[in-house]
């Protein structure tokens, strides 16, 4: 396995360089403990964790796997102790409120955690990121007592969370569910029905498991304006709210599942389990969607977690690895043969892996920086106008960065030649760890008809024009920069299409709806390629003012300018391909019928 290290230096350049976030800390309430000393002090301690705690249980979890019984389901050997660490250094409660036992930091600081967790340990990691979900839910949605009993021992780590929607026939189409909540004289409600993938839905890591679950009410409305959501604790709380009875919830198997072995994947029976109803009857996808946007950006990081541990493995390996000589003559003359980062189709797939890595990085610190503005700005205008920009942003956050990220992780397999495919390197592993990021939460299908149909459409391109309205300022601001622009006049060509496109499936979908759906993903696609370049082409202009001032870091800032150019010359002309497909329309895809696809 490769050797995992954070990549702070770079975490450091987006989030201080391009974004900004020192004075975005120094301006914003409740950000004013989130000094530079502060950060760096997290970042330090938080990639110490990582590297040395979770980082060697990797390889451990994928081999070892969680372990059922009736007695319950154990987890590879040193989670539970990487746990209890976890736990012990306070990093549950880091960006969670003081009033219920959290440190008070932003929610972008505890980003930068979840993403370092991840690329150390994807499938540990998933155990404490379905607490956090869980914890949105309850501090938005979840009342005085509630948030007493449940959310400070979430908060402390002491409990972990789940999130229970999926049912055996019931996948991302939530009005079809059929679990049922009873209501008990006490005003509690005895759930009853049975859920499947659940994640972490059983362990042996904490004292007890908070399951946030979608239900419906005997008299509940069909389809999804019908569906409740309620607290199905695994060991209800004594008096004390301490775990107490046992709850009639149990996890009847793990799934059998193609990667993050490390992580219980379950089949959780309620068998009339006590539960309490949270927010409003029948208005549970509503407080769900609390959870579910916060794990739709924490899936988006785990397709840069990917990107990263496969940028950092075939980078060491393609050092390393001798095999042929240069097209243009020897690199190595004193070695048997020259190491294969010399070779072009090697640096192809290695400057793609990192294009994707830095890109999205910068994407998802943009997006997080969009939560802290939405969460605590006490200007009306600018909390508004940051909620539609994530609004626009948390789909091609989640899809883009797991679609690329599945793709940059098969690469990073595929500059170890035979040598991926083998278990012992680490790459074969990273591709299935990451295959599920485009499956749950949202696959990346229904993820592009959010964005193209509910977000784009439905706002009659608002939500579109608030982003290229950013990247817009960006190339007018720097249209007189003669090295910039390489990047800006390409990047404000973009800008114009993207409005184009969007109004020509626009006036096609008012035809035909089919429209929609057999434009979406590509315009999802596009979208993405789209977003990376305008951060690119920032990270550029950051660089070259580096350079040009002076710097002792030429190397770091070079390499930005020249990945930039990279990127615009070799990916970025995916969007006329994606272009092309999104409006050829919908007959090409619609017009066979069922009997003509030719299995009998």
């Amino acid at each position: 396995m490769p050797e995992f290290k954070a990549p702070l230096r770079d975490i450091r350049f987006v989030r201080d360089e391009v974004l900004n976030y020192p004075e975005h800390y120094a301006t914003m309430p409740g950000c004013e403990e989130a000094t530079p000393d502060m950060v760096n002090a997290i970042l330090e301690e938080g990639a110490k964790f990582c590297e040395q705690v979770l980082a060697p249980l990797n390889l451990t979890g994928d081999e070892e796997g969680c372990k059922w019984s009736t007695d319950g389901v154990t987890t590879p050997s040193g989670f539970k102790e990487a746990y209890k660490q976890y736990v012990e250094g306070g990093w549950p409660s880091l960006a969670h409120e003081p009033e219920y036992g959290g440190q008070g930091l932003p929610e972008s600081l505890g980003l930068v955690l979840s993403e370092m967790v991840g690329e150390a340990n994807w499938s540990w990691g998933m155990y404490p990121g379905l607490s956090h979900g869980a914890m949105n839910t309850l501090s938005a949605h979840g009342t005085e007592d509630q948030k007493q009993v449940y959310l400070t021992k979430l908060i402390s780590g002491e409990w972990t969370g789940t999130m229970c929607l999926t049912e055996p026939h019931c996948g991302s189409d939530l009005g079809l569910l059929r679990c049922k909540a009873d209501p008990n004289a006490d005003g509690s409600y005895r759930i009853s029905g049975t859920k499947i993938f659940i994640s972490a839905g059983e362990h042996d890591l904490a004292d007890n498991i908070v399951h946030i679950v979608l239900a419906r009410l005997p008299d509940a409305p069909a389809g999804t304006k019908g569906i409740s959501l309620f607290i199905v604790p695994k060991w209800l709380p004594n008096g004390q709210g301490e775990p107490g009875e046992r709850n009639a919830v149990q996890c009847g198997s793990l799934e059998h599942k193609m990667g993050i072995h490390g992580n219980s994947t379950c089949v959780m029976n309620f068998d009339e389990a006590t539960g309490y109803l949270i927010g409003p009857a029948n208005k549970g996808l509503n407080c769900m969607f609390t959870f579910m946007n916060t794990a739709r950006l924490g899936t988006g990081l785990q397709g840069l977690a990917h990107t990263e541990v496969a940028f950092q493995g075939a980078l060491t390996y393609a050092k390393d690895r001798l095999q042929m000589r240069s097209l243009s003559g020897p690199k190595a003359p004193d070695k048997p043969a020259d190491p294969i980062i010399v070779h072009p189709d090697i640096r192809r797939m290695i400057m793609t892996i990192k294009s994707f890595a830095e890109g999205n990085r910068a994407l998802a610190y943009y997006a997080a920086k969009l939560v802290d503005i939405a969460k605590l700005s006490p200007d009306t205008e600018a909390r508004n106008d940051a909620e539609q920009l994530l609004s626009f942003i948390t789909p091609i956050a989640k899809a883009f960065m797991t679609e690329v990220g599945f793709e940059a992780a098969n690469l990073g397999l595929q500059v170890y030649g035979g040598h991926g495919y083998i278990r012992e390197w680490g790459m074969e592993q990273n591709v299935r760890d990451c295959r599920i990021a485009l499956l749950y939460e949202g696959t990346t299908g229904i993820q592009a008809l959010d964005l193209l149909g509910r977000k784009v459409l439905m706002t009659q391109g608002e939500a579109l024009k608030r982003f290229t309205k950013v990247v817009h300022k960006f190339c007018q601001a720097n249209t007189d920069v003669e090295a910039l622009q390489e990047f800006v006049e390409p990047l404000a060509e973009l800008n114009k299409e993207w409005g184009d496109i969007t109004l020509k499936v626009g006036m096609a979908a008012m035809q035909n709806r089919d429209e929609v759906g057999a434009a979406a993903v590509d315009y999802l696609m596009y979208s993405g390629y789209a977003c990376l370049a305008y951060f690119w082409a920032d990270m550029a202009r950051v660089a070259l003012e580096k350079l040009n001032a002076g710097t002792t870091e030429e190397s770091y800032y070079t390499a930005k300018v020249k990945t930039a150019r990279f990127y615009f010359k070799r990916i970025l002309p995916r969007t006329q391909m994606h272009k092309a497909a999104l409006l050829s329309g919908a007959d090409n895809l619609m017009e066979m019928a069922e009997d003509e696809f030719g299995v009998e």
